[in-house]
């Protein structure tokens, strides 16, 4: 017999989870099948599709390949100003994304270096490389925090037998504590992947969001709506749902076996 103080809860869960399928749902209610099909098939959209997919896999990697060893820095080294170096890198956590977007935006411009890269012949912003920027520093904190939880629930004791024995630091890393943390490491790749996916407001400012050269599902979502392609729009909002939870679903269920 089900308590009163957990059938609530129950309750409460239930309530819950069925108000955002609800809401999640209806989005596959809007268009019709003819303009679902006329979207999904359209040039514009396999263009987005191609280019999400793309700078998404590369910022991903690139965000992964930086976010161990700061992470593991973070977990394992105390260093002055360390406190400090957290802050820094939780601050764009606490922003809402439009603001890295502008910052980004500002620095990587005329304000900022983008006088200076323009006479080397480099160019960040308005184009894929603007794309994998702003979906790399949106992106970046989070993992670093997953990663770096995963980390710090290692026992240490596990290295310092290891360097007893004599292998070296890294080898003790690349053996030991990388192996013991790999459930951390997938889930911090799967939600890079499906956060570089999503990623809005910064890669509106920094790619500029020109139709059909740094036009990715969410942008495309933003450009149909303006003009009232409603279709392509929700087309573009349905495949992101898609591809998340996908992600979500390899997530768990690797953890649910590995655990």
């Amino acid at each position: 017999m089900r308590s009163k103080f957990e059938m609530g809860f129950i309750g409460v869960t239930v309530f819950i989870t069925l108000l955002f399928f609800l809401v999640i749902g209806s989005m596959f209610l809007i268009p019709s099948f003819d303009g679902f099909l006329r979207a999904l098939f359209s040039e514009e959209m396999r263009f987005a599709i191609q280019l999400t997919l793309y700078t998404s896999i590369i910022a991903a990697i690139l965000v992964m390949i930086f976010s161990i060893p700061i992470a593991y820095t973070l977990s394992r080294y105390e260093f002055p100003l360390k406190s400090i170096f957290k802050i820094i890198l939780d601050l764009p956590m606490a922003f809402p994304e439009i603001v890295v977007g502008i910052a980004l935006l500002m620095f990587l411009g005329a304000n900022g270096i983008g006088n200076f890269l323009e006479f080397l012949g480099i160019s960040l912003v308005f184009n894929e490389t603007g794309i994998i920027i702003a979906q790399f520093f949106v992106t970046f904190p989070y993992t670093v925090k997953i990663i770096y939880s995963s980390f710090e629930g290692i026992d240490t004791r596990y290295e310092f037998v290891s360097r007893s024995l004599g292998y070296s630091e890294i080898k003790t890393f690349l053996n030991i504590t990388l192996p013991m943390a790999k459930n951390g490491l997938f889930a911090g790749s799967i939600i890079s992947l499906a956060r570089c996916i999503g990623t809005f407001a910064s890669v509106l400012f920094v790619g500029g969001g020109i139709l059909m050269k740094t036009e990715t599902l969410a942008i495309s979502m933003y450009l149909n709506l303006s003009t009232g392609d409603i279709d392509l729009a929700i087309t573009s909002g349905i495949i992101l749902v898609i591809i998340s939870l996908i992600t979500i679903f390899v997530m768990e269920k690797y953890l649910d076996k590995t655990v």
